[in-house]
């Protein structure tokens, strides 16, 4: 389960850079692009999924680290 875990917050993380890192460096850069409110918007949401599957993922360890503790 850990190994799954793992390769799926590799991909989340890689998805992340792609998305939020290469328009800041174009952007800084100099290179204007033509959608960049789509872009702002495709940043700004996968940032509120992040910390929606956080919130629900350290949500889960406190139910199972409560479960644990009651045996």
């Amino acid at each position: 389960m850990k190994d799954v875990l793992r390769i799926v917050g590799a991909i989340l993380l890689g998805l992340f850079v792609l998305l939020v890192g290469v328009p800041l460096v174009l952007a800084a850069a100099g290179i204007a692009l033509h959608g960049i409110g789509t872009i702002i918007g495709l940043i700004v949401g996968v940032v509120k999924l992040a910390v929606v599957l956080a919130v629900i993922y350290l949500i889960l360890v406190g139910v199972r680290a409560a479960m644990n503790r009651s045996r």
